[in-house]
């Protein structure tokens, strides 16, 4: 096993997993302007790689109809993740934010069976099964449905499905992606600063620095990924995924004292009862996990 590429994994997942503590330094930022600045950082920042690497016409030779059809919905549903999951770690849901991702690879399963018509063993169907009670649970205990959570996990895991018959590799790919919403959020972000809502520059050099970095943090963790999914098997890049939604549960409750009470704990237990029987029961069966590894990279 290829060593560099395993610390190339964990740091990834480790960068995603501590994304909250980033988006908190913008606290006062509306979250649509957040994704605005995400969107037309990423852009500018992919872009100039693309052009770096003197690949911009392998780009365009790729592009057609289909191609940019496929692009905008998947456009579309990584930024209502974006969207929801920078808006919803500045409100205080830390802790959600972590369950809708704890829970995204048992929601991609399912969407697997009734889309894509693939097949799971019996025993594949108890970890989703024993999700399905934590989740209810936790909306007993939410006094509500835990929808910043499933939000987040059937927006990614519809991400997913679409990046499954995507034809572009995590470059081009996400190029495309934050090309296709660069005009819309740079007409947003414009009729912001005329309407005098704007924070980029106004919110001081601070704020305006980590706005500008959000390109940076997107596409450093996601290069990182693509080298670590070079270089070790999918099975423990899988395994590897939940370091994120780990570090992000932590944080929300140890360092921002977002409220955990017994309750919340039972179900969450839950969740992670069933990501454990998940786990096991795809060992005992000595093949690849359906694990859907995060390409690009959680919130």
């Amino acid at each position: 096993m290829h060593k560099k590429g395993v610390w190339y994994g964990v740091l990834a997942y480790l960068l995603w997993g501590f994304f909250p503590a980033y988006w908190k330094q913008l606290e006062g930022v509306p979250a649509i302007q957040l994704l605005g600045h995400r969107v037309v950082w990423s852009f500018l920042l992919l872009m100039a790689v693309v052009l770096w690497t003197r690949r911009r016409g392998e780009l365009g030779a790729e592009l057609t109809a289909r191609t940019v059809r496929i692009y905008l919905l998947a456009a579309v549903l990584i930024a209502v993740n974006w969207l929801t999951y920078v808006w919803a770690v500045n409100a205080g849901f830390i802790v959600e934010t972590s369950l809708g991702y704890f829970i995204n690879p048992l929601l991609s399963m399912l969407l697997g069976v009734f889309i894509l018509r693939e097949r799971l063993r019996a025993a594949q169907w108890i970890p989703i099964v024993v999700a399905a009670v934590g989740v209810t649970y936790l909306t007993r205990a939410y006094g509500r449905l835990p929808w910043i959570a499933l939000t987040l996990a059937l927006s990614f895991a519809l991400y997913g499905l679409v990046k499954k018959v995507a034809p572009l590799g995590a470059l081009f790919g996400l190029t495309l992606e934050t090309g296709l919403l660069f005009l819309p959020a740079v007409l947003y972000l414009g009729a912001a600063e005329a309407a005098g809502s704007g924070a980029f520059v106004h919110a001081g050099p601070r704020a305006t620095a980590f706005l500008a970095g959000a390109g940076v943090v997107t596409t450093i963790p996601l290069v990182m990924f693509a080298s670590a999914a070079r270089r070790i098997p999918l099975v423990l890049l899988g395994i590897l995924q939940y370091i994120a939604p780990s570090v992000q549960f932590l944080l929300g409750v140890f360092v921002y004292q977002e409220p955990f009470d017994s309750a919340r704990l039972v179900g969450f237990t839950i969740v992670w009862l069933a990501l454990v029987l998940f786990g096991v029961e795809n060992y005992l069966a000595g093949r690849t996990p359906t694990v859907p590894v995060a390409e690009m990279g959680e919130g």
